[in-house]
């Protein structure tokens, strides 16, 4: 019996089914749209698993964006250290509970055809992986005596004499805030007996959202991303707009063509959904576009292109969170009466 780090080759057992994999290639990219590195991985068909049999759990916590907020916030008011990792091959540490059987890669090599390969850890593409993942890391950071919030059970804290960290957790992005140097080296270097990590040093770049720190504050913005998208539409060389969506607009009331791409614009309006995390000017015009991703016409799609216009001419805006702010709650409310021409409703913001 041949054995590997994460699994044996075996016969197949009657009743099972094994399931089918390939590998993927793809480059990750810096915050500046430069090539980092290129990356291959074996991805199993997590689509060909079977409920029940394959797998049972599936759901993993990641941040809230509303929790990296506040951390950011928490981390600028108390001007702590803010440092980022990254985990190598995280989903591949995860252990396995069921028996799952894969066909033998490409490329690889038996000398008997009937032999598959049973996994014992988890593999990119199992519906599992995340949930197996985000097990093994939380289990390891109770360990070295980390609590989970209630709150949010992807944020950690430590807290020994007067040392105190946290740990925010995205799938295999980490952030690591604290306020000793030393505990900060001393935990890194856990982390990475635990796992093979790359300290990423201080945090500049978190999940498409640029992060640049000085002595005003964090900057958060996600210009590559924007640019990105107005790249996607085809928009770069078009007029910028001054004012991302027309005053007294009735887009309720469009009698246009609708959409033969409905798939196009409810992938824009997901795009634009992601960059209101930086982006509160869009938040309205957002909202607005959003409740016509079911039957959308061709006045909606102006009025998303006239959005990526104004995003054109101002793809550096985003969120400054000052470094010596007071450390309080505030908040806008704004209503209309009666705006909404098909219902008569008012609508309530925050």
């Amino acid at each position: 019996m041949k054995r590997t780090r994460h699994g044996f080759l075996q016969d197949l057992p009657q009743g099972k089914k094994p399931i089918s994999c390939k590998w993927v290639y793809r480059g990750k990219y810096n915050s500046d749209g430069t090539i980092q590195r290129y990356k291959a991985r074996l991805f199993i068909r997590g689509d060909h698993q079977v409920e029940g049999l394959d797998y049972n759990e599936t759901s993993a916590p990641v941040a809230k964006m509303s929790s990296v907020h506040c951390f950011l916030t928490v981390v600028m008011f108390k001007q702590w250290e803010l440092h980022q990792l990254d985990v190598n091959n995280a989903f591949l540490h995860g252990e396995l509970d069921e028996k799952v059987y894969m066909k033998l890669p490409p490329g690889f090599t038996c000398s008997s055809s009937t032999k598959l390969y049973r996994l014992q850890k988890s593999l990119y593409g199992l519906c599992q992986a995340p949930r197996q993942w985000f097990s093994k890391l939380s289990c390891k950071l109770r360990e070295y005596g980390f609590v989970p919030s209630y709150a949010d059970y992807s944020l950690f804290t430590y807290r020994h004499d007067h040392v105190f960290l946290a740990v925010l957790v995205y799938v295999d992005d980490i952030i690591v805030a604290g306020n000793d140097t030393h505990a900060c080296t001393q935990f890194k270097a856990y982390l990475d007996s635990c796992f093979s990590i790359k300290d990423l040093g201080p945090l500049k770049y978190f999940l498409g959202i640029e992060v640049a720190r000085g002595p005003q504050g964090l900057f958060l913005s996600q210009r590559k991303y924007a640019l990105e998208i107005v790249y996607e539409c085809g928009l770069l060389g078009s007029k910028p707009h001054d004012f991302p969506i027309e005053e007294n607009h009735r887009l309720a009331l469009a009698t246009g063509s609708p959409l033969i791409d409905v798939g196009r614009y409810r992938r824009l309006m997901g795009r634009l959904i992601y960059l209101t995390i930086t982006r509160p000017d869009l938040c309205y015009v957002v909202r607005i576009l959003s409740q016509f991703m079911q039957t959308p016409r061709v006045e909606h799609l102006n009025a998303a292109y006239r959005v990526m216009r104004y995003i054109k001419g101002t793809p550096d805006c985003g969120i400054l969170l000052q470094a010596n702010p007071a450390l309080q709650l505030t908040a806008h409310c704004d209503s209309d009466w009666g705006a909404c021409p098909l219902t008569r409703c008012f609508l309530t913001g925050y």
